[in-house]
Formats: C-alpha cells, structure tokens, sequence
C-alpha cells in the first residue's frame, strides 16, 4: 500500500460523514473550564465514549462495511482483530447490515469488552498476548472462511470514518490550535490529522502513546524505547504501526508524546471526580499528556479525545484505589506502642479526634521486628488530603507513639 497522506482526503472523509449521519453520534465538544484551570490552557472535550459501543471505533467500522455493501460485491461474512472497541464497532454494524461477524481478540481482553461484543451476535476468538499475534490469526481465518479483513486502523475506508471526528471538532470549535490525540495503530490521529490539516493548516497536532507500546514513537523518533507486556490503556496496545498511517503520521503530525501508567491513572480519576465521565486507559491519554508537561500546551486551546470508555470495573476500582492513595484521601499509617491494655482504643481515639475515619486496623504482635513488649498497629486511613495525613501522624507522635505514613 502506499503510504502517507493523499491516500484519504477530505473529500473522503466527508463522504464518510454522509454515510454515518443519522447512525453514530455527532458528539458533544465542549470546554471543560475546570480542567483548563489546573492545568493552565482551555480544554476541548470530545466526548466519544458517549457512542453505542462506547467508542469512537464504530465510525470507522460503519464506513468500512458501508463501503463493502454498497460496492455490490459479494460478502461471505466479515473478520477483524481487536482489543475490544473495534470488535464491537465491527459487530454491531454488522448485526444491523445482515453480516456474519468474526472476532478475534488478544487473551488479555477485559471481560467487558468481550462479553458485549458476543452481545452483539459476533463470533469471538481469544488468541495471542498481543494485538498483532490476533491480528495475525484473523487474517489465516479470513483466507481459510473467505471473509472479508476488517483492519482496525490501517484502511482508507477505516481511517477516513475516524476522521469524521476532526471534521466534526472544528466545526464545532473553529478556534481550537492544538489537538492531541491517543495514537496506537495510528487510525485516529490519522483521520483526524487529516481533516484538521486541510480545515485548518496551521493547527498543531501532537499524538501520545503509553510508553509501555511506543511503537509509532520509536518509528518518527528513530528511538528504541522497548515495548511492555501490557498496559491499562490496551485500547492503544498496538506492538507495529500501519503502513498507512505511518506515512500520514509522519507527514501531517508535528509530534509524539510518551505517557506513564501512572499519568493514565490520574487522567482517568480525573475526567471521573471533574466532568463525572467514564474513559478507558487509551481515552484517558490525551489528558495524561497535558498533566505531564502543561508548560507545553500552557495558554492554548486544545481539543482531546475521550476516544473510549470500556473499561473493566475491577481495574477502575484499582485505579480509583490508587487515586485516594496519590490525593492523600487514602492513607497507610503504622504506629508503634508498648503492648499495654486499652493502648488500641488510645490510637483509634486520637484518629477519631483527628477527624479520620479508619477503614481498616491490623494488629500485629507475632509478625513485627519490634521487642517483645511492644505492638505493632497498622491503620488504613480515610483522609480529606496529605495535610490531614500529617496532622493524624502528628497527633499520635504528639501522644507518645511512633508514627509514620508507611
């Protein structure tokens, strides 16, 4: 195929928006003015977890198989590999074209995802760690059942229904001058950078990817940042980029950004306790980079994408978890005391006193390097913010104990 832009034009991704009018959301792009005050720049929220799949995925997906039916060629059934939003995009707009649907997704695809995809009437596989090992059996099953590939990223048709999405932002927000975009295969950021460059030429436009999948970084940067296991933005777990998209990215993209797990983490939190919305790791990235460096986008108008919000409720409890824990609202304290009757009541006292609630108290004797005579009192502490935490500390070392957050 041949790489870089020209391959989709606007004109493609207009054609693209007449097909999915009326059948995915044009979604709501709107200023979140708390964020843009911590932060220091306006910020555009892009709100595409709001679609049925709950991902920007289905407009690529819809124009893709729209594409496919409306060239009048004869479809056995149609196949496709994924982490979970385009499967679902694949899926149900295959149940509501008359399509048979074959899915086949990485081992370590959340439940959630899974689950309502087979909702959606699909056939789904598990195989592989990662997204190209099931991209690598999808296209074996689709030679062997001739069905027709669905590729989640590296398809004009694919590529241009995603670019919807920045055609749709500067519509709505002409004045926006930066976006960034989560990059994995590079699908989005292609679509988007697409539309954007020719509504918009000056426009800067800046991709993020997870450092633990730095692929389509390595490749524009010329670096060799090495690839993790897995991620929790595995929406954006893709180990090689396409060869479509690396061109558009290489010529219509001004940079590319790593972001931490723990960065993902804090957007998600975020955009949860702020705006009151759900994301997924990979919707969350965007955000992730502004927290990262706000000098560099400090004073700008910037547009994000919440490109998705399928996630597992065991992670994001997880993720809220350690949230409390990085505010300051969720605390560890170990205090140290001779082993004297009532001693427990007396921490538990100066807690209460200290306006904290305990979550939960283990009491160790056996287990504890301490002499003989004295405990070991452990405290998980719920707490207004690091200040509070350091007043309860405070006031236990105050009354004579050893205290410290642990």
């Amino acid at each position: 195929m041949n790489e870089g832009a020209g391959v989709i034009t606007l004109a493609d991704i207009q054609a693209a928006a007449a097909r999915l009018a009326g059948q995915v959301l044009d979604t709501p792009c709107v200023e979140s003015r708390t964020l843009g005050q911590i932060l220091g720049c306006q910020v555009f929220l892009k709100f595409e977890n709001l679609q049925f799949t709950a991902s920007f995925k289905e407009r690529g997906a819809l124009n893709k198989l729209m594409s496919l039916v409306e060239s009048g060629q004869t479809i056995e059934g149609v196949i496709a590999a994924s982490a979970g939003n385009h499967a679902q995009g694949v899926a149900h707009h295959a149940q509501r074209l008359g399509l048979r649907a074959v899915i086949v997704m990485p081992r370590h695809t959340p439940t959630v995802k899974v689950e309502r995809t087979r909702g959606f009437g699909a056939e789904v596989l598990l195989h592989g760690e990662t997204f190209d090992e099931a991209r690598d059996e999808a296209l074996r099953l689709a030679a062997a059942q001739g069905l027709t590939f669905v590729h989640p990223f590296d398809d004009p048709a694919v590529i241009a229904g995603q670019g919807t999405i920045g055609q749709e932002m500067l519509k709505a927000r002409p004045d926006l001058d930066t976006l960034v975009i989560a990059v994995g295969g590079g699908g989005l950021i292609s679509g988007i950078a697409t539309a954007a460059r020719a509504l918009k030429p000056d426009l800067q436009i800046v991709g993020v990817q997870t450092s633990r999948f730095p692929a389509m970084f390595n490749l524009m940067k010329g670096t060799t940042w090495p690839q993790g296991l897995s991620t929790i933005a595995e929406g954006i777990a893709v180990g090689q980029p396409g060869q479509i998209t690396r061109g558009i990215v290489r010529e219509l993209v001004d940079d590319l950004m790593l972001v931490d797990e723990g960065d993902i983490e804090q957007a998600i939190v975020m955009l949860l306790e702020i705006e009151k919305t759900l994301v997924e790791g990979a919707g969350a990235a965007g955000l992730a980079a502004l927290l990262k460096d706000p000098a560099r986008f400090a004073g700008r108008k910037v547009g994000l994408v919440l490109c998705g919000g399928n996630i597992d409720p065991l992670l994001l409890a997880s993720i809220l978890e350690r949230g409390m824990v990085r505010a300051g609202r969720l605390a560890r304290i170990r205090v140290a005391a001779r082993d004297n009757p009532g001693v427990l009541a007396r921490i538990t006292g100066i807690v209460a006193e200290a306006g904290a609630n305990i979550d939960e108290v283990h009491h160790q004797r056996a287990f504890s390097s301490l002499s003989v005579q004295s405990v070991e009192v452990e405290l998980v502490l719920q707490t207004r913010n690091r200040e509070h935490v350091q007043d309860v500390v405070g006031r236990l070392v105050e009354a004579g104990f050893e205290a410290q957050v642990s």
